[in-house]
């Protein structure tokens, strides 16, 4: 029978081991490093295309027929054409931060971005979190742009392409 300053001992390394576990399981699963697909659709951005931010102004769905694999995900576009600038530039067209929002970046930490709250940002699409999010970015751009760049390998939003 072991006494009870063994049964603390194995106790305490066992629960050192299970912290030390969850710390590298959460470093690792916190974001993944590529565009991330919608849970629902399957697809990149949710689906959007993501010229037709640059080519009309707004988010629009993508169909089925034109689908191109990049960054680990599977994207759709409104037509050939759109497919096609994307293919020939992918990084000018897909969103900047692997689709993390810009501004909680620039604060130290991730958070989703939303497909429907953006911005064109030095010439490249920027999600947000929130309006109040996007906002305060843009109103603050440059200062703020260059804190989520610094920011945005550390916590995992830059794509592995």
């Amino acid at each position: 029978m072991e006494s009870w300053p063994e049964k603390k001992t194995r106790i305490c390394l066992s629960l050192a081991l299970i912290l030390i576990s969850c710390v590298f399981a959460v470093k690792v699963l916190a974001r993944p490093q590529v565009f991330v697909p919608d849970p629902i659709t399957g697809y990149a951005i949710g689906g959007h295309d993501p010229v037709s931010y640059f080519v009309d102004g707004y988010p629009r769905k993508g169909s089925r027929e034109h689908e191109y694999r990049w960054g680990g995900v599977e994207w759709i576009f409104v037509n050939e054409g759109n497919m096609a600038a994307f293919r020939r530039d992918p990084e000018a067209y897909a969103p900047l931060f692997a689709g993390c929002g810009a501004y909680a970046l620039s604060e130290g930490f991730a958070t989703a971005g939303s497909p429907f709250i953006y911005a064109i940002v030095d010439g490249r699409l920027v999600f947000f979190h929130s309006v109040v999010n996007r906002f305060l970015f843009v109103v603050n751009g440059s200062q703020l742009m260059t804190a989520a760049k610094e920011n945005a390998a550390r916590v995992g939003c830059t794509p592995v392409l």
